[in-house]
């Protein structure tokens, strides 16, 4: 290929494709169940093509192969094992293999204090809405055994409590996996914290898992089937629903918002705005930025994923119109860096490089493992480095080596 050639985006090479063939935007678009408008702004870069399986079904249209619209494979890669993942791994799908553990537990044939579950479930959510991955991953599959282990040795309400420790275990697994680019796995955590929180009989525990489903849903883009989800996990929540129950409350509304950039993504903007606008309902319920279940519930995530949501409909502008009106300081700083992504995304998409990197580095300032691990932070500076302005910037190369995506 020539330099030329090269130098376009993937894009711009769907336009050449599409142009070469002699095949009308409407044409494509209904081959892969999009919208012109989408794939107008995919052609003309207003809207980015990120997403492995949106780039696959593209090139099959197109009668391509998924190089023809990326580029040859180099030694960068988005994603990378992080250590931890594979204990992880290992109590996600065969908690026996933790054999050391298991051995000390079972020598005494005494189940695991429901008490101290408890707090190392805090600790490790605490962890993950401090952006402390290493920390989280260290505690996870111990913690996810115990909680097994408590659950098949408990009965009654001690069991049930078992039980709902056993499902927040899994929703934090499915949570920091999704982050790291594990999504089959995460998938997995997501389906045995379900039937865990189906098991506690609480109907909070039940709506936070579903929420990891719908993400997970998502995440792998099942687009419609997350949307779905969201509709038959509101219908379900909506029944428990009081406004003197902030925890419920907190749960009803966050469900709703990987659901509503679910549908964004799938180009169904009247249900995406549903679900925005349900939320934002249930934040003024609740009328202050809190965190009941760890959800980091208010009126600010509304905000948040209302500029995910535009920058999965390809709105850049209505994006950037919407990020001077979040302020993000009252969170935990997770949220605070995952919106800053997203606010990275959309600076791109405008080629406002120089911006957008230095607001990638303010984030990795407060939280380098989050930066450094998480998948989109990383997909974002590769493509940053494709830039013009990115390929000079001494700052960004040196947080490309830092993260090990060179």
């Amino acid at each position: 290929m020539t330099d030329q050639w090269e130098s376009l985006t993937p894009g711009q090479r769907v336009a050449w494709h599409r142009v070469r063939r002699g095949m009308p935007q409407e044409v494509l678009a209904g081959l892969v169940g999009r919208t012109v408008d989408w794939l107008s702004k995919i052609e003309n870069d207003r809207a980015p093509l990120d997403r492995l399986s949106v780039i696959r079904a593209l090139a099959d249209a197109l009668g391509v192969s998924v190089f023809d619209l990326i580029g040859e494979p180099t030694p960068d890669k988005p994603t990378r094992e992080v250590p931890g993942v594979s204990a992880v791994r290992t109590a996600l799908t065969d908690h026996r293999q933790l054999s050391p553990l298991l051995r000390t537990i079972e020598a005494d044939h005494e189940a695991p204090r429901l008490d101290q579950l408890q707090r190392d479930l805090a600790e490790v959510m605490e962890a993950y809405q401090a952006s402390r991955y290493g920390l989280m991953l260290r505690r996870l599959p111990e913690l996810i055994t115990q909680a097994q282990l408590a659950a098949r040795e408990y009965i009654g309400d001690e069991h049930r409590s078992a039980e709902r420790v056993a499902a927040l275990a899994n929703q934090a697994a499915a949570m920091i996996l999704t982050k790291l680019g594990e999504a089959d796995l995460a998938w997995i955590a997501a389906q045995k914290g379900l039937a865990a929180a189906e098991r506690s009989e609480d109907p909070a525990v039940i709506g936070s898992l579903f929420r990891s489903v719908i993400h997970s849903l998502h995440t792998q883009d099942r687009h419609s089937d997350s949307k779905e989800m969201t509709r038959k996990a509101a219908d379900y929540l909506r029944r428990e629903l009081t406004p003197s129950a902030p925890e419920i409350v907190s749960i009803y509304g966050t469900l709703l918002l990987p659901g509503a950039v679910a549908a964004a993504r799938a180009g169904d903007r009247s249900t995406a705005a549903e679900y925005l606008d349900e939320a934002e309902e249930m934040a003024t319920l609740i009328g202050t930025d809190a965190n009941h279940l760890w959800t980091a519930f208010g009126p600010t995530n509304v905000k948040i994923h209302r500029v995910t949501a535009a920058m999965s409909l390809g709105d850049v502008q209505i994006a950037l119109d919407l990020i001077p009106r979040v302020d993000t300081r009252g969170l935990p700083v997770e949220r605070r860096v995952r919106h800053a992504l997203e606010v990275v995304n959309a600076y791109l998409a405008r080629n406002m490089t120089e911006q957008a990197i230095e607001k990638l580095l303010t984030a990795e300032r407060r939280a380098p493992e989050q930066v450094h691990d998480h998948i989109m932070s990383r997909q974002l500076v590769l493509r940053l480095r494709t830039t013009s302005a990115g390929k000079r910037s001494r700052k960004l190369a040196e947080l490309a080596r830092r993260m090990k995506v060179i």
